[in-house]
């Protein structure tokens, strides 16, 4: 049974790379019409939102194709009208990874945007990954049609290319279009404000997020070692201390969590000290008034460094981890806080949480030179070079508006 499923996939993979090609054949590619497609989300959000705000309504015409997350599956109707907007859009646009850009023909003048997901370069990922499998570069296959991708800084751009198997002068330093949020001061304020008003449990409390990335060659197979934090611990110690404690677990291994039942701690037993809000989809918003950052190999570091507050990398596997997924450059390149192993070193640097300042002014220029609140400008000239009447003169406070959804 499980053949003659793959058996079927192949076929309707074949299928619609014969109808890409036939429409590509007998269409023409429309100048102004720029698709915005995601495979993790259905409502537009992040740079691809950020984007979208930036471009006249009456200069081009603007496509969504998006879906709530992988494991959701578009109708066949649905994937047609993909293949067609695919073929006909002379800008395609996303920020992760899309299978459906495998089977897409490129054609002559057309622009495959990657403005990726995570800033910075931290762990490996695509072709760069150290524990890739042949299915893993077959899945993988679609970054190689991308003719531009945007990154934070002028250091990492070998990283991407790499990854995406792209020439290096096709990838480019614009930075990253949503972190151009932590350059408002407006907008920080009006987001806490309406944070402290739907939580009003995080108000006046000092709040531990506690945000690391998942472990396992595919989110698919994705595992963390809960045991390795000590909750009992860490609520003896910061229970009665006007501190709160936030989990947001990545959003892939975070359903794999819900699909295998799997509880690593009881939120009812540490009422009002632990609360899960692994199911908010923008970490950044949770950054703004975030005390205390605690991750290990996520790319949240890189958005955070922008907010100057204090980091603990609990990194009890980094060994294991460096030599299994890799990492692009050494751990000492990316601190810019206290390294932890074991629960109780964690429990120390929490207590004592500093910025490294000399180590964070460092790693901002390798990392985020780019992100200085204009990367949304800077990301559509390059997209648009051809079309820059695209591209508003002003957009008005810089602050997103209203989520759009599918």
């Amino acid at each position: 049974m499980k053949y003659i499923k793959k058996i079927i996939t192949r076929v309707k993979i074949y299928m619609f790379m014969l109808i890409s090609r036939i429409l590509c054949m007998v269409l023409k590619m429309k100048e102004n019409r720029i698709l915005f497609l995601s495979d993790v989300r259905d409502a537009l959000d992040g740079n691809l939102k950020f984007i979208y705000d930036m471009l006249e309504d009456e200069k081009c015409e603007k496509v969504l194709s998006l879906k709530k997350d992988r494991k959701a599956k578009r109708k066949i109707k649905e994937k047609l009208k993909l293949v067609y907007y695919l073929a006909t859009s002379k800008y395609v646009l996303l920020d992760d990874y899309s299978r459906m850009i495998s089977i897409m023909k490129v054609r002559k003048g057309q622009e495959v945007c990657q403005l990726w997901h995570g800033a910075g370069a931290f762990k490996k990922f695509g072709y760069s990954r150290q524990d890739k499998t042949k299915s893993w570069k077959d899945r993988i296959n679609g970054h190689r049609n991308y003719t531009k991708a945007m990154v934070s800084a002028e250091q990492i751009r070998w990283c991407y290319a790499e990854g995406f198997g792209m020439d290096i002068e096709n990838v480019k330093a614009t930075g990253m279009a949503r972190t151009d949020i932590f350059f408002n001061q407006e907008y920080i304020r009006q987001k806490r404000e309406e944070l402290y008003q739907e939580y009003p449990y995080l108000k006046d409390k000092k709040v531990i997020l506690f945000a690391p990335t998942y472990r396992g060659v595919s989110l698919k197979h994705s595992y963390y070692d809960y045991e390795e934090l000590d909750v009992e611990k860490i609520y003896q110690e910061f229970a009665n201390e006007n501190y709160i404690f936030l989990f947001k677990w990545h959003p892939g291994h975070y359903y794999q969590m819900q699909k295998q039942g799997i509880i690593p701690y009881d939120l009812e037993k540490y009422e009002n000290f632990f609360y899960d809000f692994s199911d908010k989809r923008d970490i950044n918003e949770l950054l703004l008034i975030t005390d205390v950052l605690i991750t290990d190999y996520s790319s949240v570091i890189f958005d955070y460094a922008l907010l100057n507050k204090p980091v603990v990398y609990f990194v009890y596997d980094y060994d294991v981890y460096q030599q299994d997924r890799g990492l692009y450059f050494e751990l000492e390149d990316y601190i810019y806080g206290d390294i932890a192993k074991t629960s109780e070193e964690l429990i120390d640097a929490i207590q004592n949480a500093k910025v490294l300042e000399a180590k964070r002014e460092t790693f901002m220029k390798k990392f985020m030179s780019k992100c200085d609140g204009n990367a949304t400008r800077n990301t559509c000239e390059w997209i648009f070079e051809n079309n820059l009447d695209f591209i508003k003169e002003k957009v008005l406070n810089q602050l997103p508006t209203a989520e759009i959804k599918r």
